[in-house]
């Protein structure tokens, strides 16, 4: 008989790495009664009548006896925000359940809260599986969210997003080896943009604010008190200039606070922080739109990829949100 094909165990796994995966935790409950959960990416349905799925486990794993005398465990589809638990239960010897509060389940197992889909299972099969066992069982509840799913390819984290059809309605130009065709990034960077700032710009006309007025009114709302210098150096990312001139007008319509102006600070007045507000908050309307008709798992693979895109052509510009700062 021939012997089974040799194989260099590292570009194997790379190999099958190229097969995008979801990232899951499984969770059981050991005799002594202590919780049990590993990161795995080896789920998979195996029917529908009755409802059963699968998942493997390495023989060498310190947690395979749990499994393998539990009669129930469950599986959690990991939500994009939850790459830290997947780390967390990636690594032996950590206390992966400190401060993590639990959902009550059907059983003993425990019932992680928040991710996109989960599964509980009792366990029908056992079967050898090479180096490691597969574990099949019966789905007795499951429930899931709108919240996008964590994935798992060439060795790294990833979101997924359905894709897109031709923007353009003549196919022609969707054929890329045109100097310009609907396929070159900055048109469809800048579409996107402006279409989007379109969303809004009924707010801003009515507060008689320019594009350069959103920019700096924006910047301030999260780091006032920047200097003129410090001010144009994080708009120089729109090509505009925001010299002195700019920041007066911003002054003489009140937009700015007199005061901290006199002393080369650049800080929201009432009146600035109450359009700015406004303004911001149709942006998020125009946001919550695209979310409706995109969906929640795409509109976070959008912001993945636009960052991504930022910070692999950044020049330097200086950060905007610091010290655990974020967005609203």
């Amino acid at each position: 008989m021939d012997s089974a094909p040799t194989f260099d165990p590292k570009d194997f796994r790379q190999a099958l790495g190229m097969f995008a995966t979801g990232v899951t935790i499984v969770t059981a409950r050991a005799a002594d009664g202590s919780p049990v959960g590993i990161t795995a990416n080896s789920f998979n349905s195996v029917s529908m009548h009755p409802p059963m799925v699968l998942w493997s486990l390495a023989r060498n794993a310190r947690s395979l006896p749990v499994f393998e005398a539990a009669e129930q465990w469950n599986v959690h589809i990991l939500a994009n925000h939850q790459e830290p638990l997947s780390n967390r239960f990636a690594r032996a010897g950590e206390d992966k359940f400190g401060g993590l509060a639990l959902d009550l389940g059907l059983g003993d197992a425990p019932l992680i809260p928040g991710c996109s889909a989960r599964f509980q299972c009792r366990t029908a099969f056992r079967y050898d599986g090479g180096d490691h066992v597969i574990f099949v069982g019966e789905v007795l509840a499951y429930d899931r969210s709108d919240s996008a799913p964590l994935l798992y390819v060439t060795g790294g984290y990833a979101l997924a997003a359905r894709k897109a059809g031709a923007v353009s309605t003549d196919a022609a130009a969707t054929l890329g080896d045109a100097p310009y065709s609907e396929d070159l990034l900055g048109y469809l960077l800048g579409r996107a943009h402006f279409q989007f700032m379109a969303g809004f710009r009924r707010t801003l006309n009515e507060r008689r604010l320019s594009d350069a007025d959103f920019f700096v009114l924006s910047l301030l709302s999260v780091r006032d008190g920047l200097s003129a210098a410090e001010v144009a150096g994080h708009i120089a990312y729109t090509g505009i200039d925001i010299g002195s001139v700019a920041l007066r007008s911003l002054a003489d319509r009140g937009l700015l606070d007199d005061a901290a102006l006199a002393e080369g600070r650049h800080v929201l007045s009432q009146a600035g922080s109450d359009a700015i507000l406004h303004v911001l908050a149709a942006a998020k309307s125009v946001e919550a739109g695209l979310a409706d008709r995109m969906g929640e798992s795409e509109l976070v693979a959008l912001r993945n990829l636009l960052k991504r895109t930022i910070l692999a052509s950044d020049p330097g510009l200086p950060k905007l949100w610091t010290g655990g700062a974020g967005p609203a």
